[in-house]
C-alpha cells in the first residue's frame, strides 16, 4: 500500500525556504572575546589579515590576544611592529612594555614604559618595575602617585601579595568586592592569599563563589588542586587538575605551564628532571622544587647550585636556602658553609 503525500516532493531546482536561503553568518572574534576564548579570536584574525584586511586595529586585537593567552612573546612582536611602523596609537608603546614585563624583561619594559604616553597604566608599571628592581625609593615615588581608582588599588594589592603581605591584599580585594559585586575574579586572588596565609579551608569557601560562575577556569581549578593537595593528597589533587583537561577549556593553554609543574609536586616529584628545568626562569617555584627534589636524591651540589644565587624573601626559600647549605657543609664537613647566611 502506498501512503500519499500530504505535500509534493521539491523538484530540482525547487527554492527552498527563505531561512534556508541564508548562509550562515561568520563568527566575530568580538565573540570569541567574550566568552574567553582567545585561541578562536587569533584564530578569526589572522584569517581577516591572510585575506589582506590589515590595519592597527587587526594588529592590536591580535597582540591583545595573545597577552591573554600567556603568549607574550607573541604579543611582544606584534607591539613592536607597530612601534617599529611609527605607530602613534596610544596602546602599542604601552602594550609592549607589558608583554615585556611578562617575560621578565624588566629594564626593557621600564624602557618602553617611559616612550609610552602618560596614563593610570604607565604609573601602575612603572610601580611594578620598582619592585622588581628592588628600588624602595622609586616603589614610593609611584606608590603616592596610586589614587583610590579600582585599578591603582588592585596594582597597590598585587604589590601586597607579591611581599608576602597577604592580609593587606585581602582587606584591600575585600573593599573593592563591596562596591563591587560583579567583580567575581577578585574572590579567586582573596583565595589565593588565604592559601598563602595556610587557611585551605576558607580559601575553598571563597574560590567556590568564582567557580559556581565560571567552571571552566584553569587558574581556580589549578587553586582548587593545590588546596584539595594541602588538605587531602596528590591524588586528590590531581584528580581536580584531570576535570580541567577533561574540559578543553580555552584557559587551559594560558596555564599550561603551572599545570604541568602542579602534576609533578602532586606525583611526588615524578617527571621532574624532565618538566621543572625549563620553567625554572618561568615560575619562582620551580626552581625551589627542583631543589627539593634534588635534596631528597642526596644531590647536593645539584641543589646548592640552583639556590645558591637566590636572595630569599619568604619563609620558605630561607627555610630552603638554610637546608642546602647545612646538607652541603655536612657533606664536605665544613663549618664555614653551614654558617652561611641563607
Amino acid at each position: 500500500m502506498m501512503i500519499s503525500r500530504s505535500k509534493p516532493a521539491g523538484a530540482p531546482g525547487t527554492a527552498t525556504p527563505a531561512k534556508e536561503k541564508k548562509k550562515k553568518k561568520l563568527p566575530k572574534f568580538q565573540d570569541f572575546v567574550a566568552a574567553r576564548d582567545y585561541t578562536g579570536a587569533i584564530t578569526v584574525l589572522e584569517f581577516q589579515r591572510s585575506a589582506g584586511k590589515t590595519g592597527e586595529e587587526v594588529n592590536l586585537w591580535i597582540a591583545y590576544c595573545a597577552f591573554h593567552l600567556g603568549n607574550y612573546q607573541k604579543a611582544a612582536d606584534e607591539y613592536q611592529a607597530l612601534v617599529d611602523i611609527g605607530s602613534s596609537h596610544p596602546d602599542a608603546w604601552i602594550g609592549l612594555a607589558c608583554a615585556r614585563f611578562f617575560l621578565g624583561m624588566y629594564k626593557e619594559a621600564a624602557d618602553a614604559t617611559a616612550n609610552a604616553p602618560a596614563s593610570r597604566l604607565k604609573n601602575r608599571l612603572h610601580f611594578h618595575c620598582a619592585h622588581k628592581f628592588s628600588d624602595e625609593k622609586m616603589l614610593m615615588n609611584y606608590h603616592q602617585q596610586l589614587q583610590d581608582l579600582v585599578e591603582d588599588q588592585l596594582s597597590l594589592a598585587s604589590i601586597h601579595y607579591l611581599r608576602s603581605h597577604y592580609q593587606e591584599a585581602i582587606d584591600i580585594y575585600k573593599r573593592i568586592l563591596l562596591d563591587n559585586r560583579d567583580f567575581m575574579a577578585l574572590n579567586v586572588y582573596v583565595a589565593l592569599c588565604y592559601y598563602k596565609l595556610d587557611y585551605y579551608d576558607v580559601s575553598q569557601e571563597v574560590l567556590a563563589v568564582y567557580l559556581a560562575h565560571y567552571p571552566d577556569s584553569a587558574t581556580a581549578l589549578n587553586l582548587r588542586a593545590c588546596n584539595h593537595f594541602k588538605l587531602y593528597n596528590g591524588k586528590a589533587a590531581e584528580a581536580e587538575l584531570k576535570s580541567l583537561g577533561d574540559m578543553a577549556s580555552p584557559s587551559f593553554e594560558y596555564a599550561a605551564d603551572l599545570i604541568k609543574h602542579n602534576l609533578v609536586v602532586f606525583r611526588g616529584g615524578e617527571g621532574a628532571l624532565q618538566v621543572l628545568p625549563p620553567l625554572v626562569d618561568v615560575l619562582p617555584e620551580a626552581r625551589l622544587n627542583l631543589v627539593i627534589y634534588h635534596l631528597r636524591n642526596d644531590d647536593v651540589m645539584e641543589a646548592y647550585a640552583l639556590i645558591k644565587d637566590v636572595e630569599p624573601s619568604t619563609p620558605q626559600e630561607y627555610i630552603l636556602k638554610g637546608v642546602v647549605n647545612a646538607a652541603l657543609g655536612q657533606d664536605q664537613n665544613s663549618v664555614c658553609t653551614v654558617s652561611l647566611p641563607a
